[in-house]
């Protein structure tokens, strides 16, 4: 990282001196110009002097935080231990009133409808445990890597590293999406078959 080099660099300098007793004088071979451009030390230590330290490592320890970052309610999945298929009913019952803004109800408490009946669920989930790395390695030579629908979700593992390795973005799996997809085990890719869902479990054989 430039800031990580950076502050290696700015410290060498400030810790160590520069050694001269090893010069020796070899008399003067034609003329002699004053030196126009600093050498590098000068504009190396003048840099230095220049950058905000304070807020160089502030911005280094908010970059650790977001790395290590796991949410509260990340809800982590056994590996699957067998290819399992299954579908699920995305049909949900209301239980409150929405009001219409105007004083009235417009869907009442009990009130049951599959969004799926309205919207089109375009991506593809693809839910692996980061931490394992069978299925970081499945991942990449499945056809979902290559497919721009597919989203990649965690239920544990490291989201940065593994954002860093693949080049995309990563996201974690909240506990209250897992309970509405009724995940049980990962790897498991999540697509729309008609107006359910289709989950698919995949066991990795051991090699």
């Amino acid at each position: 990282m430039r800031f990580r080099a950076i502050l290696v660099t700015a410290i060498f300098i400030f810790i160590s001196g520069v050694d001269t007793s090893f010069a020796k004088h070899l008399d003067t071979a034609g003329n002699l110009y004053p030196v126009v451009e600093p050498d590098a030390l000068t504009e190396i230590r003048a840099a230095a002097a220049r950058v905000d330290w304070e807020k160089a490592i502030d911005r280094q320890h908010k970059l650790e935080m977001i790395k290590n970052f796991r949410p509260g309610d990340l809800h982590p999945l056994p590996a699957a231990k067998l290819d399992k298929s299954f579908l699920v009913d995305m049909t949900y019952t209301l239980d409150s009133d929405i009001p219409d803004g105007k004083g009235g109800v417009l869907y009442p408490k009990g009130f049951s409808f599959n969004p799926l009946d309205y919207v089109s669920l375009t991506s593809i989930l693809v839910v692996i445990d980061a931490g394992d790395r069978r299925q970081v390695d499945w991942f990449k030579v499945s056809p979902y890597a290559e497919d721009y629908r597919t989203r990649l979700i965690l239920s544990g593992g490291d989201y940065y590293d593994l954002s860093e390795e693949l080049d995309r973005p990563v996201f974690y799996l909240m506990d209250t999406v897992a309970r509405r997809l009724q995940l049980a085990a990962v790897p498991s890719i999540v697509r729309q078959q008609g107006n359910m869902l289709q989950v698919r479990e995949v066991m990795l054989r051991h090699e």
